[in-house]
């Protein structure tokens, strides 16, 4: 890319072309203010809080869509720059519910930050209030109007992910984030993802809070309460607390869930090497029997609610296994309890996922393995809301020691460790497939190249003299392109995974949050993803066929993959989902 000059506060720096001011200042060291900007994402310029000075125009540019061109003399931190942004931070401060002391996202809030960092009171303006009812008709979301800032990140995140449920409503003070004639979220074809709220700066989005639920279980003699951790968690828990971003806390996670009171602490990943063998065994059974494909994989809840709702013509592709959350759920109920005696009645499972779907999940259908009126999972926290139980207990979480999960459902593999990265559960899948139909063990067990963030990525692999066509697709974005190619007989594959959250679980919409100014300049998907890959290396047995403690689990209770009892307890039904909106 061709450099050109530019000088920043009086210094000449080398740049590269065709990129916006706010990029280039960034690549010099020097930091400009957002609140809207999202690279990639909502690139729109209107809250105004990156202005700068350009020598020569009448007036400050907004620097994250201003081309910087050779020559341009700007000056980022002068007095009229920063009274133009301390005025944006009076102005949007005049309408909203300053009630910080009770918001969620108190020293959490990119807008709280930059009013500290502006020293912006927010008495300055006094302007018209409207109240906003909140919006709390879905399982996993609520919505405070009186918190957002319209800086519309929600509405671009949800474009992005090609369902586009909520957009700007009204005008002046008014003005409102909702749906369609203002129709209820339940009501629309929200796919609970939670990207609106990952993306969200302010208290506005927040998931719904199950933290005194969880509580009051273990406050409760009677109830026996189990935790299930997703794979993801224990490479993004960790920053909540001020580890390095990607660093695995897995060891530290479980100590803290000890000493919140569980009585037993299961590893998800056991149920994601289960999930291998069912969903292995599926495809397998459809290669050899000419049946449907491709096979869709169903791990991911948020993108099984789209295709209820969008792509009904497709049930007949996806796999019905369960998602490990309810496979889990469903063999902890059964099994366990069964074999420690553990009457299911007073048997509480809790789950720490990555997503917020996971809490719409929960009320599925066939999401009762021990029997009706039995739910597989109680409770559903996120990543964030265990970081709040863990704070509330006074735990120091970095001085914790690092322990162990629970034996009778906390064995893994490298396998399942690299279902939270896009593309891990389609590699996963290969490595168990590829060596039951060639009837041999891999020399190399990693299938790279469908690893990566990249929206839609495809291989061809030749397994026992079968080419097998494979895609994975990384967010909601590409499913679309995807879906259509495959019904018009554009591209022919064998199975294709697909995530509803760009990036995978590591960016799942219940993720710790990061400000813009770091979610818009270090890839927080590949260096989580990072963690889960290394550990996948580390581990002793990388493929889920190999895993002991599941071996024994067919053994003595699920009898083989596939089974009529396997069926009952790990697989589940799709069904038409109604939209109004």
């Amino acid at each position: 890319m061709e450099q050109i000059t530019i000088k920043v506060n009086g210094v000449d720096y080398q740049v590269d072309g065709g990129q916006s001011v706010l990029d280039a200042c960034h690549s010099i060291g020097i930091h400009i203010p957002t609140l809207c900007w999202m690279r990639g994402l909502n690139e729109i310029g209107a809250c105004r809080m990156c202005v700068v000075e350009l020598k020569g125009a009448k007036r400050l540019i907004t620097a994250c869509v201003y081309p910087v061109k050779d020559g341009m003399e700007l000056t980022t931190n002068s007095l009229v720059v920063q009274k133009a942004r301390k005025m944006n931070l009076e102005l949007l401060l005049s309408s909203h519910d300053q009630n910080c002391l009770s918001c969620s996202r108190s020293t959490d809030c990119e807008l709280q930050a930059l009013c500290k960092e502006y020293d912006v009171d927010g008495m300055k303006f006094i302007g018209t209030k409207e109240h906003f009812e909140k919006e709390t008709s879905t399982l996993h979301l609520v919505r405070d109007n009186n918190k957002c800032i319209l800086c519309r990140r929600c509405v671009s995140a949800c474009q992005h992910q090609y369902v586009g449920v909520i957009s700007p409503a009204d005008r002046g003070f008014e003005t409102h984030i909702a749906c369609a004639f203002e129709a209820p979220l339940a009501e629309t074809g929200c796919v609970s993802c939670g990207q609106c709220i990952v993306n969200c700066p302010t208290g506005a989005l927040m998931e719904k809070d199950d933290t005194d639920k969880v509580l009051d279980a273990i406050n409760d003699p009677e109830k026996t309460v189990v935790v299930q951790t997703a794979p993801s968690i224990r490479a993004t828990i960790g920053e909540a607390f001020g580890f390095p971003i990607g660093t695995n806390t897995e060891g530290k996670m479980v100590a803290a869930l000890r000493r919140l009171g569980f009585d037993q602490v299961f590893d998800t990943d056991t149920a994601a090497d289960i999930t291998i063998w069912e969903e292995a065994n599926e495809f397998i059974e459809r290669v050899k029997n000419n049946g449907t494909l491709p096979l869709l994989t169903s791990c991911c809840p948020g993108w099984t609610k789209f295709l209820e709702m969008y792509h009904p013509e497709f049930f007949n592709n996806i796999s019905s296994c369960k998602s490990p959350q309810g496979m889990m759920g469903g063999l902890i109920k059964t099994y366990w309890a069964e074999k420690n005696e553990v009457d299911t009645k007073n048997l509480v499972v809790v789950s720490i996922m990555p997503c917020t779907a996971k809490k719409f999940e929960l009320d599925r259908y066939d999401m009762h393995a021990a029997g009706e009126g039995i739910q597989d999972n109680d409770i559903s926290l996120t990543t964030r809301e265990l970081v709040k139980l863990i704070r509330r207990a006074g735990l120091d979480f970095a001085n914790l020691p690092d322990e162990k999960f629970d034996e009778a459902l906390g064995d893994s593999s490298g396998a399942s460790v690299i279902f939270g990265a896009s593309g891990g559960v389609l590699e996963a899948a290969l490595r168990t497939a590829a060596s039951w139909i060639s009837g041999e063990e891999l020399a190399n067990p990693e299938f790279v190249e469908v690893r990566g963030e990249e929206g839609i990525k495809e291989a061809t692999y030749n397994v026992a003299g079968i080419d097998v066509n494979v895609c994975s697709v990384s967010g909601l974005e590409g499913v679309e392109k995807v879906l259509r190619q495959v019904r018009d007989g554009e591209k022919s594959y064998h199975i294709i995974e697909i995530m509803a959250c760009p990036g995978g679980c590591v960016n799942g919409g219940g993720q710790p949050s990061q400000p813009a100014k770091v979610r818009n300049f270090i890839d927080l998907k590949e260096l989580r993803a990072k963690a889960l890959y290394d550990e996948d290396v580390a581990k002793a047995v990388r493929v889920s066929h190999k895993n002991e403690l599941v071996m024994k689990l067919y053994d003595e209770y699920l009898e083989k993959p596939g089974s009529h009892k396997a069926h009952d307890i790990l697989h589940t039904t799709y069904q038409l989902r109604q939209r109004n909106y």
